[in-house]
């Protein structure tokens, strides 16, 4: 537990995956408790999570807000528990269509999502691995049942603080970063990460062009001044447009790899490997797909590349 500000709080929280950790806000004022994510739900993140507030002196009991950045597992995964304790808790309105539907609904959703990988070339063994990694998520995941709409430039009197709403789509639908204009501190979510670029992938569930999304998210959040960012992973961000133009110029650069790999019709499964070469379990290698698929479908909208099929190949105009 590190204090930000007076009232704000960093809480790291261990998870199961490649990053380790998911860092959690603490919020603190006007008589109020509130938390920006919550975490998967494991026992070792509701462990360290009710460590991180017994040094406030709390217990999850007072956290009465829970503001959700999206509905990955490692932010929204404790929200339902929160809830059941009397919490209320907000999300961008983006996710009730999609994201908070894929937890809520998972019938709904899961032909069109293995569909979506069978069309563009996935093998049923990768497949099935994909398919076993899911489900073992969904295990720890505790949707809320009420959660209340957020939405775009929403202004919040929080713990006693303000906070703008500010819809940051791409990495989720429906990411919201949550902006302290008075302090000039961004909470930022997954939409600006210090180390790594968040992944922009696209599902059966999400809008059409996430990375179109995302690189407009980016230039919102450089415009709008912050003098430092707080990330859903790793440190802070000093600043935050150099990071932004950063993260442009990556997924630039991957573009133009893509391309570059396309010396022939290839399905978005063979172009993943090409693209992320390295060892992969079947998590990685479903983030891998997704994120190909994103840039592959930018490309397509800007007329770069056309496609045919089922299944889909992508070729180069």
């Amino acid at each position: 537990m590190k204090a930000l500000l007076p009232g704000l709080y960093l809480l790291p929280v261990p998870i199961p995956y490649p990053l380790k950790t998911v860092n959690l806000y603490l919020l603190q004022g006007a008589g109020e408790v509130a938390l920006v994510d919550t975490a998967l739900g494991t026992r070792a993140a509701r462990g360290a999570l009710e460590l991180h507030l017994a040094e406030l002196g709390l217990c999850f009991q007072d956290v009465k807000t829970i503001l959700l950045t999206h509905h990955h597992p490692d932010h929204y995964g404790l929200s339902g528990f929160f809830e059941g304790l009397g919490a209320r808790v907000f999300l961008h309105e983006e996710e009730f269509a999609r994201g908070h539907r894929f937890w809520r609904e998972p019938e709904a959703f899961a032909e069109a999502s293995w569909r979506l990988f069978l069309d563009h070339g996935t093998p049923e063994g990768a497949l099935q691995g994909i398919r076993e990694t899911v489900e073992k998520t969904r295990e720890r995941v505790h949707p809320p049942q009420n959660p209340l709409p957020l939405r775009d430039g929403e202004a919040l009197e929080v713990a006693g603080k303000r906070l703008r709403v500010l819809w940051t789509p791409g990495h989720a639908d429906g990411h919201a970063a949550f902006y302290l204009e008075e302090e000039g501190v961004l909470l930022a979510g997954d939409a600006l990460l210090e180390k790594v670029s968040p992944n922009v992938g696209l599902w059966a569930y999400t809008r059409e062009n996430p990375l179109k999304d995302f690189l407009r998210s980016l230039d919102r959040l450089a415009d709008l001044g912050a003098r430092v960012a707080y990330a859903g992973h790793f440190g802070p961000i000093a600043d935050v447009r150099q990071r932004a133009e950063e993260l442009k110029a990556h997924h630039q650069a991957r573009l133009e790899a893509l391309l570059a790999l396309l010396d022939g019709p290839k399905t978005a499964w063979e172009l993943s490997l090409h693209l992320f070469p390295q060892e992969l379990d079947p998590a990685g290698r479903r983030f891998a797909f997704a994120e190909t698929l994103a840039h592959l479908e930018y490309l397509r909208e800007e007329g770069a590349v056309g496609r045919g099929g089922p299944p889909y190949r992508y070729f180069r105009r």
